[in-house]
């Protein structure tokens, strides 16, 4: 079997996204070119400590950029190579600088709302009203919005872990239309004869009808048919995220708000002023689903106090 084979199998073994398992491969291939495609099997610990050592004097690459080559090629030699005796110690990565989130204060995200609609538009009220990431609102399926609970259950989030956060009541009405978009779709493919729709892990086979329902269709459902690069079955994917996020970046632009601002500062938003409206930092960390509250910490920083909350002597 073939190294790219084996890696795949071993990646769906592990119940890895798709994104991983794209962005691994691509860092294993590099590292295969970086030392004239010699096979890894041939190689170890110092071949890797010098490819990493490349990556960070010649190409400057960022510290978390650093660690991902790093993971990839420690899953390459561990899960797939069977080579558990693996040792990169002499290699000693970068401190990883300490960088505080770009929020938006509450008139700005205002504004930048204010110049989107449509999907766009909903997709950034469950990033900046309900705290989701962009991929986690777009992987949102009909069945997992409870309107009459104003709960959205979270599945598959960030290491792979479910959650429930709020249904932002601004958001009801725009997400009906998304869905009753969808519906529409779903009922054309159905006449169309086409009952495929991407389901994670074992479920394909515990619900072998769920490409038939309407609750299992994604909320921002694509208006395109595609190959699912798995299962090479045809059917309806949720839209791109580059979509969204070129949209809002228009929006940003249009509102005249002169941050360094992504689809992500909405979520970094939503937790910087649900603190400053006094909620309880527990609270906060449940709804973005972090493991750590030292994670959701962070946003203690950013706290609109002018300053952690000192007065200026030119303004006494």
């Amino acid at each position: 079997m073939r190294l790219q084979q084996r890696f795949r199998l071993a990646m769906r073994e592990g119940n890895y996204s798709l994104e991983t398992e794209r962005s691994y491969w691509g860092w294993i291939r590099h590292y295969i070119r970086f030392h004239r495609m010699r096979h890894p099997d041939t190689m170890g610990g110092n071949e890797i400590s010098q490819f990493l050592s490349y990556l960070v004097v010649k190409r400057h690459v960022a510290v978390n950029t650093q660690q991902q080559a790093l993971s990839a090629l420690v899953f390459l030699y561990r899960k797939v190579l069977n080579r558990e005796e693996l040792d990169i110690n002499e290699w000693k990565p970068a401190r990883r600088r300490k960088h505080l989130p770009v929020v938006f204060s509450r008139d700005e995200a205002s504004r930048a709302i204010s110049h989107m609609s449509g999907r766009p538009l909903a997709v950034t009220l469950l990033m900046y009203g309900a705290g989701l990431r962009l991929k986690e609102a777009l992987s949102l399926r009909i069945k997992d919005v409870d309107f009459g609970r104003n709960e959205i259950t979270v599945r598959q989030g960030k290491g792979d872990k479910e959650r429930i956060t709020l249904l932002p009541q601004k958001a009801i009405s725009i997400l009906k239309t998304c869905i009753e978009h969808s519906r529409v779709l779903h009922e054309k493919s159905l006449a169309e004869g086409v009952e495929f729709v991407h389901l994670p892990n074992a479920l394909a086979r515990k619900y072998p009808n769920a490409g038939k329902e309407l609750a299992w269709q994604y909320i921002f459902a694509s208006d395109h048919l595609s190959k699912d690069p798995i299962t090479g079955n045809t059917g309806r994917h949720h839209i791109h995220p580059r979509s969204i996020q070129k949209a809002v970046k228009q929006a940003i632009i249009k509102a005249g708000i002169n941050k360094h601002a992504s689809c992500h500062t909405f979520r970094h938003s939503f937790a910087t002023h649900l603190l400053e409206s006094g909620y309880d930092i527990r609270t906060v960390q449940e709804l973005l689903g972090h493991v750590n509250v030292n994670t959701t910490m962070i946003y203690t920083h950013v706290l609109n106090r002018g300053g952690k909350g000192v007065l200026s002597p030119v303004d006494d």
